[in-house]
């Protein structure tokens, strides 16, 4: 007789990010991020769309699950919400003026509201649901770092902005068990300090942190001093006090104030202006301050705990930079990092604390993350894709892989740019070969491209390596796998050249201190990159594509970026594909077995207007 199955569906909403997980007997069977399915960047919506999927991928409805369960305890929040305003009134009238009517009307009621929405989901009454449980913030962040990795015990950490009302904590978990130890609660956030700096550098809160790290290479950390003299209070076992006359997120409508204005030589840089000098350097500074903070909490963790491995979620955990220091310079034996590491992520840790907490249910661990890679999203059949793709008009020809592989080496070779999609789309914020856009990473001229015709964004965001993990330490000082593309590890010595002025006008920067190695499209200015190890087991296409392009050129591995354009979320289905295609400068696209080339495709208006129908960040 088989075991019975549990189903158990995860939550994450109304803040951003909004996702849902279906998790049975433990294991992770679909999850996926709403934006996907909406085209509206950092959905935080109901989301509608992503329980529908999750449900049908598991073969379930509404009324076969066991426990819904939401990643957050929004009453707890709101407590800490009024405690803030409180103690700090007057000030932050306005902020409370505008915050409250969201609250009263919807946070508030959220019971209610998951409710309405779920019975309206799953065509029932709301007493007919299954029971729906709310689990902590943090708890949902350590559940999702722990409960998947491939540690049987491991010491936790997460760091965010904040939750209910911590923004840092540290867990320990062993086989089903997590137990928190210590945390440090709001206002003292590491995520928002970062985020503080994120906005007076001119990017978006909550989407434009990647931006900062990506920027930091280009400065030179000249105000950290000023930082840990007058904005951090860090103490030598990495917990940590901000000095909140600096700061405005407390009471008001902007993260920085004038004071804080005032230790940077000026106001904050508007959003799409120009990118001076002192952004640089501010980037350079809180990205060294915030590796700083993570090393020594990393330090603390293993000294308080004994353990041998660490887990890492929340959105500080995106940070890849302080990832690949953690690795390489801290106590721990090796390092897991939740894919999905942020509010998205929530989700699966959600039906995972309701797995291991209210079932008390087992957990198995073989030394593999249970991930699968993080491809846990749809996928498309023969059927839907020439579907799809005849009702756009497109023109195509299908061609079985043996031929398909060697032809696209031939294209990359050539300095094409191909869009790649295939199989079940990624959960969590970055592409890993399922819905890709690709390219040669020794051309001189591949970064700009992509960067400038393809991606429309910023010139200096640095693009990764997807390597076989075969090969990793043959191009990178990294001696393990990363299949997250959640560390940063330096180009090998024997790969780097110093490029002349005029070679480095090629990539559209004029900075003289620039650097490139032998694979100059995937290496950033300080010899680093953000690597993607590829392994067989859980993306074998891609790896097999990966293979032939090396077997063609001598070099195994690609450049990878996500399938989309700025201000857009990552593709999702076959006709999004191809309405990125036909709105960029790419050359190919590959859908599973069709391939299509730009110059077989009908005419069409070449102008920018389809650019409004996006909220650039």
């Amino acid at each position: 007789m088989g075991i019975e199955a549990v189903n158990i569906l995860g939550i994450s909403a109304y803040y951003h990010d909004s996702a849902a997980a279906l998790v049975r007997n433990g294991e992770i069977v679909a999850a996926a991020q709403e934006e996907r399915f909406t085209r509206k960047k950092h959905d935080a919506r109901f989301p509608r769309q992503s329980i529908a999927y999750c449900l049908s991928e598991g073969g379930v409805d509404v009324g076969d699950l066991d426990e819904i369960v939401f990643y957050d305890k929004p009453l707890v929040k709101f407590e800490r919400l009024l405690e803030t305003y409180l103690s700090y009134a007057p000030h932050g009238f306005r902020s409370f003026v505008a915050a409250m009517p969201v609250w009263v009307k919807e946070k508030l009621y959220l019971k209610q509201t998951l409710r309405r929405e779920l019975a309206d989901l799953g065509c029932c009454k709301p007493k007919d649901l299954p029971k729906l449980l709310f689990a902590e913030h943090h708890q949902s962040h350590a559940a999702s770092a722990f409960y998947f990795s491939p540690y049987q015990r491991a010491a936790v950490l997460c760091l965010d902005g904040v939750g209910e009302w911590a923004t840092s904590s540290v867990w320990v978990g062993k086989d089903g068990d997590l137990t928190p130890l210590w945390e440090i609660d709001f206002p003292h956030s590491l995520g928002l300090l970062y985020s503080a700096f994120t906005y007076f550098t001119g990017f978006r809160v909550n989407s434009g942190e990647y931006k900062l790290m990506g920027l930091a290479p280009y400065g030179e950390p000249k105000y950290v001093d000023l930082i840990l003299d007058k904005l951090l209070d860090l103490k030598d076992d990495g917990t940590f006090r901000l000095d909140m006359q600096y700061f405005n997120y407390c009471t008001g409508l902007t993260m920085t104030n004038d004071r804080f204005a005032g230790l940077f030589g000026g106001p904050p840089r508007k959003p799409e202006s120009q990118v001076s000098q002192r952004e640089m350097d501010i980037a350079a500074s809180i990205q060294k301050v915030t590796e700083e903070v993570v090393l020594r909490l990393a330090r603390t963790v293993h000294r308080e705990t004994g353990e041998e491995y660490l887990c890492l979620a929340g959105g500080v955990a995106l940070n890849c930079v302080a990832n690949g220091r953690i690795l390489r310079e801290g106590p721990f034996k090796d390092v897991w990092i939740q894919p999905a590491a942020g509010d998205a992520g929530g989700a699966a840790g959600a039906a995972a604390v309701a797995w291991y907490d209210y079932h008390d249910g087992d957990r198995r661990t073989n030394g593999q993350d249970s991930m699968r890679g993080s491809l846990l999203g749809p996928r498309y059949s023969r059927e839907e894709i020439k579907a799809q793709l005849d009702a756009a008009g497109a023109q195509y020809v299908e061609i079985e892989d043996k031929e398909l592989f060697p032809r696209l080496a031939g294209l990359l070779a050539e300095e094409n740019v191909i869009g790649w999609f295939q199989g079940r789309m990624e959960f969590g914020p970055r592409a890993l070969g399922a819905r890709s856009i690709i390219g040669d990473p020794r051309s001189p001229k591949m970064q700009s491209v992509m960067n400038l015709k393809i991606k429309y964004r910023e010139s200096f965001r640095p693009f990764a390596p997807s390597v076989l993990i075969d090969n990793v330490s043959e191009y990178f000082d990294q001696d393990r796998a990363s299949p997250y593309m959640l560390i940063v590890a330096p180009v090998r010595d024997e790969l780097r050249i110093q490029l002349t002025k005029e070679q480095q006008q090629l990539f559209g920067i004029e900075k003289l201190k620039l650097k490139r190695s032998e694979l100059p499209a995937i290496t950033h200015v300080d010899y680093s990159a953000r690597i993607q190890t590829v392994h067989s087991e859980t993306n074998p296409r891609y790896y097999e594509l990966i293979k032939t392009f090396g077997e063609r050129t001598g070099c195994p591995m690609v450049v990878n970026t996500s399938f989309n354009v700025r201000g857009e979320p990552i593709v999702c289905t076959p006709a999004d594909a191809y309405r990125c295609f036909m709105r960029t400068e790419m050359d190919c696209l590959a859908i599973e077995n069709f391939l299509l080339l730009k110059s077989d495709q009908p005419v069409r208006a070449r102008d920018d207007s389809w650019l409004d129908e996006f909220e650039l960040d």
